[in-house]
């Protein structure tokens, strides 16, 4: 255990250990993780070896109705938000250092227990003959090659029954308050955690070989102190991570009185101690692993948590995992040639570095895939308002939105694009599109580079994107080069690295989609100095509102996930308030997904933390 975390273990009592006697002669007869040591036992911390005084439930329950009623206010004025999440952190750490060494955590540390794992997971069906769990240094904790593994080769599977679900919560002690409470019912990712929580109490649970092996704590910002996540100041990250800790402590918060005062929670492990930390702990393990699988029947989603498969750090791809409803298991197949003694990655999907940070806490070099967020609208108030969103509604847009800038060039979606036209459009260019000849087909190429609106609509589009990502560099507070010199500094936390790694990834797009913008400006006032003639467009030629790349060989299980569209906003549950964000799963035919996944002591996987907006396909 850390050293921080001090605690005594907590004696199983008769009818526990015939409990697990049972467990073991009639499920794992051989098992030798049954073997349960000392080593094995849950802890806990009483008052008087360590902790603080004796807290009286009544000053407890006080502390906490203050906490969520300051959780549950409106949502402060604009630029109050960083002082509502200071007010919020003291309420929060006054609520910490009265429960100080009251956590339940386990003694030794988790490679004490990654033989367990491996072995519950072969006597459940799962395969494990083709690697083990390893320290990969920086990397953390993941999964090594035991042999060769060709690409596309089905090297692992984990069955049903190993899963930790939102069904198997409701089965569990957990249950009776479920079918009561309805934040838990509307909210599979909160359950997920109380289960987790719930089952890591229960000595005798079916999951404590997996839980056991889980990071005592994270890196996720839920974890940052204070002054670690004033770097993110400025950034477009910190809203959702001053949303994700505020909304943590509400629902904390709300879950300690009812865990207190419901009839249905008098049975529940979790009554006698259920610490802030606690809570941050389960919602940071299920943020960082949560994923969606088909229920039994194929005819909807569910949440999971996926053990051991949820060892496997992130690196760039394609998703190869996939959910086999007739084998009633999950399925992962290599995403390239693994050598003996080599790392098994997975891809977690097409993730910006912002919510690799807030759901998984980790940055990642050379992401692909990272973006910034950037809101644009008509104006209501404008002239043409009417004629451009119609335009933009035909196009399947809408007249406001969150769209995103891409590190790679170009800068901007093809539906990005479609907006910035329609946004720049004269009157006589709107009618064009609305009720001059083959006005239909012309609004279908609106998102192609190919044929402009005029050189015109190009020049003051690109002109417009320059303008507008040089105005957002100017809102940080320091310079990238103030950031490259600060990530140099030896003596940098890790916390306050990764939030200036994600504030100087943030500058550099912006930076990019400046220069981009400022080049294509160029490009376009010479075609229009030098009289160009406009593109021309035959039917065949229309490309809809993205331009087409060939799809890229998958393994036959899979479909291919699509990215997640923009023009949509991100989506927070107006309970809860965590972001969606999880490692995105797989499976049957259910719609647009992402996947993720990364385990270690500096990283995790990922999860939307409420109602999840992605599936897999």
């Amino acid at each position: 255990a850390h050293s921080h975390m001090k605690s005594i273990v907590l004696e199983w009592d008769a009818t526990v250990c015939c409990h697990c006697i049972i467990w073991e002669v009639f499920l794992y007869p051989s098992c030798p993780f049954i073997a349960m040591g000392k080593k094995s036992r849950v802890k806990t911390q009483k008052s008087g070896s360590g902790a603080s005084a004796v807290v009286s439930p009544k000053e407890m329950m006080n502390l906490v109705s203050e906490l969520l009623q300051k959780c549950s206010s409106a949502a402060p004025s604009a630029g109050k938000e960083w002082e509502e999440y200071i007010q919020i952190r003291a309420l929060v750490e006054k609520i910490r250092k009265k429960q100080k060494g009251m956590s339940v955590v386990f003694e030794g540390s988790r490679e004490d227990y990654f033989s367990d794992l491996m072995c519950w997971a072969q006597y459940s069906g799962a395969s494990c003959d083709s690697f083990t769990v390893a320290n990969f240094g920086k990397e953390g904790y993941g999964l090594r090659a035991t042999r060769e593994i060709k690409a596309e080769e089905l090297f692992l599977w984990i069955p049903r029954k190993m899963l930790m679900t939102v069904e198997s919560a409701q089965n569990s002690v957990l249950g009776p308050l479920y079918s009561q409470d309805r934040i838990l019912q509307a909210m599979g990712n909160v359950t997920l955690a109380l289960h987790l929580l719930c089952e890591r109490a229960i000595p005798s649970s079916p999951w404590q070989p997996y839980i056991r092996t889980l990071p005592q704590d994270y890196d996720t910002p839920l974890y940052y102190q204070q002054d670690e996540v004033r770097h993110l100041l400025g950034t477009q990250a910190v809203q959702d991570v001053l949303s994700q800790y505020k909304n943590t402590a509400r629902q904390y918060a709300y879950f300690y009185k009812l865990i207190q005062t419901h009839p249905a929670a008098s049975k529940l492990p979790l009554k006698d101690s259920f610490t802030f930390d606690d809570y941050r702990w389960a919602v940071s393990s299920v943020m960082t692993r949560q994923n969606q699988i088909p229920t039994e029947d194929g005819s909807r989603v569910t949440l999971a948590l996926i053990p051991l498969w949820d060892m496997c750090n992130h690196t760039s791809g394609l998703i190869t995992t996939g959910y086999n409803l007739e084998d009633d298991r999950c399925e992962c197949v290599a995403l390239q040639d693994y050598k003996e003694n080599e790392q098994i990655y997975i891809f977690y999907g097409t993730r910006s570095n912002a919510e690799f940070v807030i759901h998984n806490g980790f940055f990642f070099q050379d992401n692909a895939h990272d973006r910034v967020k950037i809101k644009l609208g008509i104006s209501k108030s404008e002239r043409l308002y009417a004629m451009k969103a119609e335009v933009l509604a035909r196009a399947g847009i809408p007249a406001s939105s969150i769209f995103a800038l891409h590190c790679n060039e170009p800068p901007i979606s093809a539906q990005l694009l479609a907006f910035l036209r329609v946004f720049c459009m004269t009157e006589e260019e709107l009618k064009d599109y609305l009720l001059g000849e083959r006005a239909i087909n012309k609004i279908f190429t609106l998102g192609n580079s190919e044929f402009p609106v005029s050189w015109e609509n190009e020049i003051k589009l690109w002109t417009f994107l320059e303008t507008r990502a040089a105005l957002l560099l100017k809102t940080y507070k320091t310079t990238s080069e103030e950031d490259r010199s600060m990530l140099e500094k030896p003596d940098l936390s890790l916390h306050s690295r990764v939030a200036i790694q994600l504030r100087l990834a943030e500058k550099q797009i912006l930076e990019k989609a400046s220069a981009s913008g400022r080049a294509k400006r160029l490009h376009f006032q010479k075609k229009l100095e030098e009289g160009a003639p406009l593109p021309r467009y035959e039917e065949s030629d229309i490309a809809l509102l993205e331009n087409a790349d060939s799809d890229a060989k998958l393994p036959i299980i899979l479909r291919k996930l699509e990215e997640v569209e923009e023009g949509q906003e991100i989506q927070v549950d107006e309970h809860s308030g965590l972001l969606n964000g999880g490692k995105a799963v797989y499976g049957t035919d259910i719609s647009p997904p992402v996947e993720a996944n990364e385990d270690s002591d500096d990283h995790c996987p990922l999860f939307p933390f409420f109602p999840p907006q992605h599936h897999l396909k």
